[in-house]
């Protein structure tokens, strides 16, 4: 499978793509991908830069993941989901899907603005959603440790990314990410394992309307 990411630093830090490639891999699933990234760029920027509707257009890709800047889907979803109409249209011409990566709120935030701005622009356009924000608001619920904000409290932690990892391969790739035993160089084996199962029972819950 060939995955484009458009987004920024919260795709970007800590080589999300190539994490959920080696977690892939152990599904014996290959994954090829692209990343095109500008510090706190919004989708609309990208759309004006014209590199990722190049990308889209000369085609290869199955996947295109769309992440909108981070506070962005709260502050304005209307603009967002134009950004997003605009990125669907190219990609449904190149023969592509695309998937949306709903990201997390800042520590302390409110998760529901962007949840709710995700969902609704996925619904409109028949999109896969990777709940990310979701599951790290009940991860969070649920656990003190690891922490998956980074110092900042905004952009994501080792554990987090890994976090966000496990959702796309269960979301985008229909695997379940529970049993791989591949080590994350950076987080304890124990931890992973924790963030693994997590993971999974998240999405089951979510996709069971609970």
């Amino acid at each position: 499978m060939r995955i484009l990411f458009v987004g920024n630093s919260f795709t970007g830090r800590n080589n999300l793509p190539g994490l959920i490639a080696g977690l892939a891999k152990q599904r014996d699933l290959v994954i090829e991908h692209r990343l095109i990234s500008a510090g706190g760029a919004s989708l609309r920027q990208h759309l004006n830069a014209g590199t990722a509707l190049a990308a889209i257009a000369d085609g290869g890709f199955d996947t295109v993941v769309l992440q909108e800047q981070s506070t962005l889907p709260a502050k304005n979803p209307a603009r967002m989901h134009d950004s997003v109409r605009d990125f669907h249209a190219a990609i449904e011409k190149a023969g592509a899907r695309t998937a949306l990566y709903m990201t997390w709120a800042r520590q302390n935030g409110a998760q529901q603005p962007i949840t709710t701005a995700y969902a609704a622009i996925a619904a409109e356009l028949g999109a896969t959603l990777v709940p990310v924000g979701m599951v790290w608001e009940r991860f969070l619920r649920a656990n003190s440790e690891p922490p998956l904000h980074d110092k900042d409290g905004s952009h994501p932690a080792l554990a987090g990314s890994y976090l966000a990892a496990c959702v796309f391969l269960i979301s985008l790739l229909a695997e379940d990410p529970v049993g791989i035993e591949a080590p994350v160089k950076g987080l304890a084996a124990d931890t992973a394992a924790l963030l693994r199962e997590e993971a999974w029972s998240i999405c089951e819950a979510l996709a069971g309307g609970n």
